[in-house]
């Protein structure tokens, strides 16, 4: 694990001060993600009218359309991180999150380790990297602030949502489940492509090695000298120091319904349901995995995990909260989708990609094309809806592969994730922080992480 190195200075470094510069530009203008999506909406509507040339009354029309077009994909997104977090809350995984925070002995130790852990959890499901990157930020604090060793909260978090830019090239890929999933949207252009061949290539086997090895180090040189940690804010040590739990005992007087509620047997019998169904679906399906598959994996591994359905339930209650966002963001960015999407808006982009691209430049551009178009969409399976269509069309022009251009929207759509704060809302709730307390420290991580996403794209 990384030491500390002081130097002449007191720890300043280059890497250290652009960090310093954007988490001074988040502290001043970064807003709550909230107002951060009613402001695209308002950008999305000028672009429509001004780009596009449609008229005002149209372009509301586009935007009441699309509101509702996503409540089913919310919904799923909702039970990512809800399921993610019921397995995150068992004894089990706390008991271990606890032991890994017990690593870090020094603030720079922390941000290796949290944004590490990130990483790596993101690669199996990234609402389960969310959470459990939440959960270790805030127990590494709290034992760090016990022992009375400096730390910088704000980047601590912020490795915890690092796995948000590393996901969507393995198992719980929106796009790649989306693609392997019978029956989805663009079937008939290009067939069902199992996850398999989603995540074994060679671009994306690099990819995946660079981001598990490269972001952490990154997050770790922007950590501030001891004398210029922020200050922790009454909010975040409200929240370091509040202790929750999912176990719910059983009554002393137990009544038939108390017993029934904490059933072990109950529950395994139910949980058993699940588990020979997803053993069945893999039997004889191979490693055919979607949305639904991942979600129902994890909400049953966690009933197991818990015991009894009273446990679980209150695991789920603790993770409602985390998705509140999710529930009122969902629909606004729905909205801006259908702007940009029934005003011909990505067409244009699209477009446009293709008269500038050439057969070497064309990943290069769809992945720029997917990170701003994240900004407005921020969901890997809501911006392929959007974009889907419209990439593949121009990789069929091109004459590029399929798999590649999937993978390089999917890079796109989860690079300025460090500059979104849409998915951090579950995380700066656990944590107690805002989303300026982050934001300067992941648009660091994101700008030094670029050329690993470029570097793929052009060459591999």
């Amino acid at each position: 694990m990384l030491q500390d190195k002081n130097t002449a200075d007191g720890g300043t470094n280059f890497i250290g001060r652009i960090g310093a510069s954007l988490t001074r530009w988040s502290m001043k203008y970064m807003p709550d993600p909230s107002i951060f999506a009613v402001v695209l909406t308002l950008i999305a509507l000028v672009l429509g009218i001004v780009v596009a040339k449609q008229d005002a009354l149209s372009m509301i029309k586009y935007w009441y359309k699309g509101l509702w077009e996503l409540l089913g994909f919310a919904m799923q997104m909702c039970l990512i991180i809800i399921t993610g977090s019921a397995v995150a809350e068992t004894p089990l995984a706390r008991k271990g999150i606890c032991k890994l925070a017990g690593w870090a002995k020094s603030g720079k130790q922390a941000v290796w380790l949290v944004t590490f852990v990130s990483v790596l959890s993101s690669f199996l499901h990234w609402g389960l990297s969310l959470i459990i990157g939440a959960l270790l930020a805030k127990e590494t604090a709290k034992q760090l602030k016990m022992k009375n060793i400096p730390f910088e909260y704000g980047l601590i978090a912020a490795g915890a949502y690092v796995g948000q830019m590393t996901w969507q090239g393995m198992f719980s890929s929106s796009i790649g489940l989306l693609i392997a999933t019978p029956g989805h949207f663009l079937e008939d252009k290009i067939g069902v492509i199992p996850i398999s061949q989603y995540i074994i290539n060679p671009m994306n086997i690099a990819v995946t090695v660079a981001l598990l090895l490269l972001p952490p180090i990154f997050a770790c040189l922007l950590h501030p000298r001891a004398d210029k940690i922020t200050p922790l804010e009454e909010g975040a040590i409200k929240m370091i120091d509040a202790e929750t739990s999912a176990v719910i005992e059983m009554p002393r007087q137990a009544t038939v319904g108390d017993r029934l509620n904490h059933s072990r047997i109950l529950a395994y019998a139910f949980a058993l349901m699940g588990v020979v169904y997803i053993v069945w679906h893999f039997a004889t399906k191979g490693f055919d995995l979607d949305i639904n598959m991942v979600n129902a994996i994890f909400l049953f591994a966690g009933i197991i995990m818990h015991g009894n359905i009273a446990n679980y339930i209150a695991a789920v209650k603790n993770a409602v909260g985390g998705v509140s966002g999710i529930i009122f963001q969902f629909p606004l960015y729905a909205g801006i989708m259908g702007m940009i999407k029934y005003s011909g808006l990505v067409s244009i982009l699209a477009d446009s990609i293709v008269a500038i691209s050439t057969p070497f430049t064309f990943g290069l551009w769809t992945f720029i094309s997917a990170s701003v178009i994240n900004m407005f969409v921020p969901s890997g399976g809501g911006q392929w809806a959007v974009q889907g269509p419209i990439a593949v069309q121009s990789a069929t022009v091109m004459n590029a592969d399929i798999i590649k251009t999937a993978l390089a929207v999917g890079y796109g759509n989860t690079w300025t994730n460090m500059f979104q704060p849409f998915w951090a809302i579950a995380l700066l709730g656990v944590t107690g922080l805002k989303a300026k307390d982050i934001m300067g420290y992941t648009t660091a991580i994101m700008l030094m992480s670029g050329p690993i996403f470029i570097l793929a794209v052009l060459f591999l």
